[in-house]
């Protein structure tokens, strides 16, 4: 299946979030480039749906039902990609989003937000350093959004969602710092407007400038490309409209 060599062909990646969206175009997209793929998400229908699909283009993919809100989940996952082989390479694409306006904003809708979109994270590179360390490296892509960066427009009703993004930015450049001296890299990118039910969410009547394919094409040539000099930006992408 691979179509291209790089840094992934060969290697173990973990996706969360690999259900749908975002994180389901990754998944294929690394697959297609010769990595083995584990397929992480809640939903075990969605993903056995994706490995499917990876598995009739040629491609490897093992699927591992995961709430990445769950410390003892996530250790699962990482040992299920053990099992496969070292997992060098890390993509965080797991979260949330619910539209509420500030002051009707529950405690817990506050903190499912906050557990899933940035302790999901959190949880997930940190269990990446392990094997990452004994492996000699590895590379961290996180995905937050323009909601979580300084300076961009921010739209009502979402404001657990960008606090939970602007928490990614932080943590990836504290990863990259904690990680420099083990060869372990970390970048943040944060899409615009892309065609998802997310985006539809947060607001129907935005255009979508972005598919989740050309997110994923761009993660992918991060992930191949000269990684370690980036370690630790948060890198924006604009849409094309």
């Amino acid at each position: 299946m691979s179509d291209a060599s790089g840094w992934l062909q060969g290697r173990v990646a973990i996706v969360t979030g690999a259900g749908r969206g975002i994180g389901r175009a990754t998944a294929e997209a690394i697959a297609a480039v010769g990595a083995h793929v584990v397929l992480a998400a809640r939903t075990q229908i969605q993903l056995e749906e994706v490995g499917q699909a990876i598995r009739r283009r040629g491609g490897v993919a093992t699927v591992a039902t995961t709430d990445v809100s769950q410390g003892d989940a996530v250790d699962r996952l990482f040992a299920v990609a053990e099992d496969v082989g070292p997992p060098t390479a890390l993509v965080c694409a797991a979260a949330v989003l619910h539209k509420v306006p500030f002051d009707e904003t529950s405690t817990q809708t506050w903190e499912e937000t906050i557990r899933i979109n940035l302790t999901g994270t959190f949880l997930c590179c940190r269990a990446a350093f392990a094997p990452m360390r004994r492996a000699g490296g590895g590379r961290i892509l996180n995905l937050a959004s323009l909601s979580g960066v300084y300076g961009t427009e921010k739209f009502p009703g979402l404001a657990a969602y960008n606090v939970s993004k602007y928490g990614v930015v932080g943590l990836t450049e504290a990863i990259a710092v904690e990680g420099r001296t083990h060869g372990i890299t970390a970048i943040c990118l944060s899409p615009g407007a892309v065609d998802t039910e997310m985006l539809r969410r947060a607001n129907p009547q935005l255009k979508a400038g972005l598919t989740p394919a050309q997110v994923a094409a761009t993660i992918v040539g991060l992930l191949n490309g000269p990684f370690a000099p980036a370690s630790g930006a948060n890198l924006p992408l604009f849409s094309n409209g």
